[in-house]
Parts: structure tokens; sequence; C-alpha cells
């Protein structure tokens, strides 16, 4: 089926970030504790968040994924005294969690390699960063670095849905 003189296959092609990018980015600052940004996932409801300097130049950024990775607690195997070893693991574990969450989130966040993309480009772009690195959002930067908006895995299939898959 030809969508508005398109055919569906090659629709994605000629789709720009720009008209489908979230511009109402909730970002956070590399200062900001691990506990803090855990309090924004939780109540926002996502899943992941640019971090900026406060210009809104991108330097980071922070998934749940990598949270659960920073808390994950300490793999200790002995094998004697069980009682007095979980006692003693527990309280490490605490420990542990206690200085994790106090943790400046750019100390746990992905910093190099960024992995960004443009308002120009093309949606083609996004649907294969997305697959091919397995993210859950991309940033969306101008010229200069600052986020000017993010996009999901979600935001992609809603516009497929939308623009294709209802009309073929």
């Amino acid at each position: 089926m030809i969508y508005f003189g398109i055919d569906p296959k090659k629709a994605v092609t000629m789709m720009k970030v720009r008209d489908f990018m979230v511009r109402d980015v909730i970002t956070v600052s590399p200062e900001n504790s691990v506990r803090e940004v855990m309090s924004v996932f939780v109540e926002k409801k996502i899943g992941g968040v640019p971090i900026t300097k406060k210009d809104g130049t991108l330097c980071g950024m922070v998934t749940d994924g990598d949270i659960i990775r920073a808390i994950k607690p300490l793999d200790k195997r002995i094998h004697d005294y069980f009682s007095f070893i979980t006692y003693i693991a527990v309280e490490e574990r605490d420990v542990h969690l206690s200085e994790v969450i106090n943790r400046e989130i750019i100390k746990i966040a992905k910093t190099h390699g960024l992995v960004t993309v443009h308002p120009e480009d093309d949606m083609e772009k996004v649907v294969d960063l997305l697959s091919k690195h397995h993210f859950k959002k991309l940033p969306v930067v101008n010229g200069v670095n600052r986020v000017v908006g993010v996009i999901s895995r979600g935001d992609v299939i809603r516009n497929i849905q939308q623009t294709m898959v209802e009309n073929m």
C-alpha cells in the first residue's frame, strides 16, 4: 500500500528524528547522587536519563541497568562458619549499598563513546542504532552537543505503528 504517495517501506527513511523525539527532556546533573537519580526514575516512571552540564551539554547517560549493576551485592564465597559469614555478608552488603547510593551519578554512568542522534537524522538511523546497541533510548543533540531531545524504543514503535502498520 502507498502512504500519501510513499511506499511504507521507504517512509521510515524519510521521517526525521525531530518529528518524533521527546523535547521536554528530563536530565540530571553529574553531581546528583545515585539516590536522587533513582528517585527521578521512580517519580517520572522512566528508565534512563541524559546527564548534562549546567549549559545543557551532554556528558553522560545513565539507565536503570547501570544502577542495578552498581548496587549488585558483592560476591564473596566463603564456605566455613556459615552463620558468622552470613551476618558479615549482610553487613557488607548494607555498607556497599549505602556507599553506592550516595555516589555521584557520573561515577557509574556511561561517559565515553556515547551514541547520539541529531534532529535532522533519519529515523532509519535511530532504528539501526537502537537495534545494534540494544539501547532503550538515545539522546538527541544539536551541533554543539546540547541535549535537545530523546528518542526511545517506544517512540520508534509508536511511530512505525502509526505511519506504516496501520496503512498496510
